[in-house]
């Protein structure tokens, strides 16, 4: 079972967000603040947690930063009514995964809650499955019986990259920082070639798609949901 540790110093939304989880069969685990969540993490495995911002003594912010630095890895979603742009940089810059705005949207809370535990679970096993499509980071290949494709690592690591984060949309020059680093001399043409080679060898495959948004970037649908 999944443990999810609810992190909230009001009563009403602590048990709000423990039914939204319960209904989804996850396991809520709850704690006022950040010592009681602090002691909950040295007794039991956290696969995920959600916290507040505004709490008496230690703030999120510290609690985050604390279980970062002492190598925590799971990820971290802030719910607050702090929505400045100032407050949310801050979230990120110590150690937060993501962020949502109080009060609280049920159905926002459970999309946010199952990209964050995919995107765990693809870089702890350093593979992305989409029905019976299988892409392992460590081969560079791209599987589905009885195929079998290895691909170039730029290609991968661009598929790789827009499979993570379906539906997310990418510019080309966040890909080519991403994939080719800062210092590359690839003209920003280089993404659009390797997206038309990714189409051409997987066009037919009915798990996915990649998508142009015109004027944006790109963007990969996954259809095994």
């Amino acid at each position: 079972m999944i443990n999810i540790l609810v992190v909230e110093d009001d009563q009403n939304i602590r048990k709000l967000i423990e039914a939204v989880l319960l209904d989804e069969r996850y396991n809520p685990i709850l704690a006022c603040d950040a010592p009681e969540a602090l002691g909950i993490i040295d007794e039991q495995h956290i696969d995920l947690m959600i916290t507040d911002i505004m709490m008496p003594g230690m703030d999120g912010y510290t609690l985050t930063e604390q279980l970062r630095d002492a190598k925590y890895d799971f990820p971290i979603l802030m719910a607050t009514a702090k929505e400045s742009i100032k407050d949310k940089r801050k979230g990120f810059i110590v150690g937060t995964d993501d962020y949502m705005v109080k009060p609280i949207d049920e159905e926002e809370l459970v999309l946010r809650v199952k990209a964050l535990l995919r995107r765990a679970k693809i870089v702890s096993e350093r593979k992305i499955t989409i029905g019976k499509v299988t892409l392992n980071y460590d081969a560079l290949t791209v599987s589905r019986a009885p195929e079998r494709v290895t691909l170039p690592q730029k290609e991968f690591l661009l598929l790789y990259k827009l499979l993570s984060y379906p539906e997310k949309i990418f510019t080309r020059i966040q890909l080519m920082d991403e994939i080719w680093g800062l210092d590359t001399e690839s003209a920003e043409h280089t993404v659009s070639v390797h997206i038309g080679r990714l189409r051409e060898r997987f066009g037919g495959w009915p798990e996915f798609s990649i998508e142009t948004v015109r004027g944006l970037g790109y963007k990969a649908v996954r259809n095994d949901e």
